[in-house]
């Protein structure tokens, strides 16, 4: 299957909490990241997902939101990513920013130009990438 998005992660379920209508799903990446998915209660029969079951993460670019260096504040997206950026591809309203997050893998943001104007980024800088639980979509098989 091809797909649009520029984020997959592969992994293996780590947690599974339930609630009345959707599930907090877990996925232990290679490296140590862990990225916090929320799915329907049928999502997670439709799809098998227990603990130890191989699945994968899809993050839409545009869902990415980048914070220059280590934040300090506190955010309610349950996904951080903290790494390096390794690459911005800009364009005429966009830039792509591509951040290594651990060896081998790496995450795509779409932000504008003018915010990576204004943040001042730039290749090397620290940054750390945030996503919502309600923005990952998971599948067992592509």
């Amino acid at each position: 299957m091809e797909l649009s998005t520029r984020n997959v992660f592969q992994g293996t379920i780590k947690e599974l909490k339930a609630g009345i209508v959707t599930t907090e799903v877990v996925l232990s990446l290679p490296g140590g990241n862990d990225i916090v998915a929320t799915i329907t209660n049928e999502s997670v029969d439709h799809l098998g997902l227990a603990p130890g079951k191989e699945a994968c993460a899809l993050i839409k670019a545009p869902l990415v939101i980048i914070v220059a260096g280590e934040p300090n504040m506190r955010f309610s997206t349950r996904n951080m990513l903290t790494g390096t950026i390794s690459r911005i591809e800009p364009g005429a309203v966009n830039a792509e920013v591509i951040i290594d997050i651990s060896p081998g893998q790496s995450i795509c943001a779409v932000i504008t130009m003018g915010s990576v104007k204004s943040m001042g980024l730039k290749v090397g800088d620290s940054v750390t990438a945030l996503f919502k639980a309600s923005s990952v979509i998971l599948a067992t098989r592509i």
